[in-house]
């Protein structure tokens, strides 16, 4: 029985041609590399605060309906329940950094074509229950319970 090498060349139809990349994750790698040479650039902290914060809320306005509506409430319930993270575009995501890394990330559903946008949280939040829990949350739209979950995780993560 002759069996068959995979080769190269031999990708699969999503990954393309590019080392096994969506279109979706070479955009946010892109989006990435776009964002630290803007940042190299800046001069002052306080510009730069004003920039980050001027650019996530661009990427938000930018987003689908559905999607900018929970960015939307997600960016008024962070920066309402830890008023210390610092808002920045982190592989074109709305994100929240504590001393310059990621704490929390907003990834709307169309980013990579989800059926659900996510509230992801980064090993520098300060979650840890046990041996296991989670690091990211479905969202599937905005209420006053949801909310009231986000900022009570948001403010632990946050430390």
């Amino acid at each position: 029985m002759a069996h068959a090498r995979k080769t190269a060349g031999s990708r699969t139809a999503t990954a393309g041609e590019s080392g096994g990349f969506t279109a979706e994750e070479r955009a946010a790698m892109k989006e990435r590399a776009q964002e630290v040479r803007a940042s190299t650039r800046r001069a002052s902290p306080a510009g730069k605060a004003a920039e980050d914060e001027a650019a996530v809320l661009a990427k938000i306005a930018e987003m689908r309906d559905s999607d900018r509506v929970v960015a939307e409430r997600i960016h008024a319930v962070v920066r309402a329940s830890a008023p210390h993270l610092a808002p920045k575009l982190w592989y074109g995501m709305p994100a929240y950094a504590r001393d310059g890394k990621v704490v929390c990330f907003f990834q709307s559903a169309q980013k990579f074509n989800a059926r659900y946008a996510t509230l992801g949280f980064s090993d520098s939040a300060h979650l840890d229950d046990g041996t296991m829990w989670p690091t990211a949350y479905a969202l599937a739209g905005p209420s006053a319970d949801v909310e009231a979950r986000i900022a009570a995780l948001v403010e632990r993560a946050a430390g």
